[in-house]
């Protein structure tokens, strides 16, 4: 009985909010026939303030109704709308002088900015797609949150009155306002996502930009890989084998003249040969742990989990053998958290979760470390989240101050 009437005062608030929000045009438009009647038997043209009103309202409303059922919609069903709406390109000014915003060219930045802010407005679907809601809302999701509020007016008012018939419709207004204030709100979950959700258009082009930037990370990303590769047998083993080299060259014009310093540079050279093929197998290692493709998933990081200073335990479901390129991603993004939460963090414990349900990976990462972990342009998070993006993979952070800090990262099923 408790949650009943809890749920019943929370869906009236809800139902509540919705009217205010998509009954904000209506309200618009009774406006400008009321000041149509009042004009109109002084002036002709008194049809003319009302039309002015209602298209330059409803049009001035339509962002600010759909951004705000947009946030209930995510608040209260934990379901994400997405805007959709292009994003303007850089400012940039050419070496003419004159500033490119996406469209023309304008003298300053400040035009350039106007010209583009006034195209975007006009020429994005996301506005058109905002305004048909505004006028869809009221007659679809409006009508049906109206259901409580119009109850409970309907109780107020047939009860504040002595007549038979008005409290009989003072009870029904009350009986009604009870019964579908737990659910009239609902309704405006579908309806945004059917009509204020993305086209397929805009989505595609919003997916190709997406994939855009993606190559653009994987082939910077790539390029600085080989580049520290090539530093790393430049500097390391390249050295080491030219000293080695120059030390059995040696070893050999004195092996007939003296043999003990031949001998002597030999065993130099062996220890030589023994510390380059170790570093070697560390650039290896470094470029993908042998365990990774030699085991899977699952066996490298324990052992990784063995070799971290951290008290770190490892669960995980059985055969999770993946693609390789998706378990090097899964792989490093681990190994990127563990580094965190030793370097950063100052963690003493983690725990490391991998379990594959029908959406695909899920791996969940946990310490008992400081917390503050803060995801910045061009850091190791950002990193990671490019890196599972490619896979359409998504990374999830919840780190308050003081700890604990907990990662989720999720990789759909499309891409195993």
């Amino acid at each position: 009985m408790v949650s009943w009437v809890t749920s019943a005062f929370v869906g009236f608030a809800r139902a509540c909010a919705v009217v205010v929000v998509v009954l904000s045009a209506p309200a618009v438009w009774a406006a400008a026939v009321a000041l149509g009647i009042w004009w109109g038997a002084a002036n002709p043209w008194s049809w003319v303030a009302p039309l002015v009103l209602v298209c330059g309202g409803t049009l001035a409303l339509s962002r600010p109704v759909c951004r705000a059922v947009r946030f209930l919609v995510a608040k209260w069903t934990a379901t994400v709308v997405p805007a959709g709406y292009r994003r303007a390109e850089p400012v940039v000014r050419m070496s003419t002088g004159f500033w490119w915003n996406g469209f023309s060219y304008e003298r300053t930045r400040r035009d350039a900015l106007l010209d583009q802010r006034w195209r975007i407005r006009w020429n994005d679907p996301a506005n058109w797609r905002d305004l048909r809601f505004t006028v869809l809302a009221p007659f679809t999701t409006g009508v049906v949150s109206a259901v409580p509020p119009a109850g409970v007016a309907a109780a107020v008012l047939g009860l504040s009155q002595p007549t038979l018939v008005a409290r009989l419709i003072g009870v029904a207004g009350s009986l009604v306002a009870v019964a579908s204030a737990p659910y009239a709100w609902r309704s405006v979950r579908p309806v945004a996502v059917r009509f204020l959700g993305p086209s397929r258009a805009m989505a595609l082009a919003d997916r190709v930009d997406e994939l855009t930037a993606q190559r653009a990370d994987t082939t910077v990303a790539q390029a600085a890989e080989i580049r520290r590769i090539e530093r790393d047998l430049h500097d390391g083993a390249q050295a080491r084998l030219v000293a080695l080299g120059l030390s059995l060259a040696t070893a050999e014009k004195l092996m007939a003249t003296d043999p003990d310093q031949a001998k002597a540079l030999m065993r130099e050279a062996r220890v030589g040969a023994t510390a380059s093929l170790t570093e070697l197998r560390e650039l290896v290692r470094g470029i993908n742990p042998p365990v990774l493709n030699e085991r899977g998933l699952v066996d490298a990081v324990r052992a990784f989990a063995l070799d971290s200073p951290l008290e770190a335990t490892v669960s995980a479901g059985p055969e999770l053998r993946l693609d390789p390129p998706v378990e090097s991603a899964v792989y490093f993004g681990i190994a990127e958290l563990l580094t965190n939460a030793v370097k950063h963090a100052h963690a003493d414990r983690a725990r490391i979760t991998l379990v594959r349900d029908e959406s695909g990976l899920v791996v969940d990462v946990e310490d008992d470390g400081g917390g503050g972990a803060v995801e910045r342009a061009g850091g190791g998070l950002a990193g990671l989240r490019r890196r599972l993006a490619v896979f359409d993979g998504t990374l999830e952070i919840t780190s308050p101050v003081g700890g604990p800090t907990q990662v989720r990262m999720m990789v759909p099923c499309a891409s195993l």
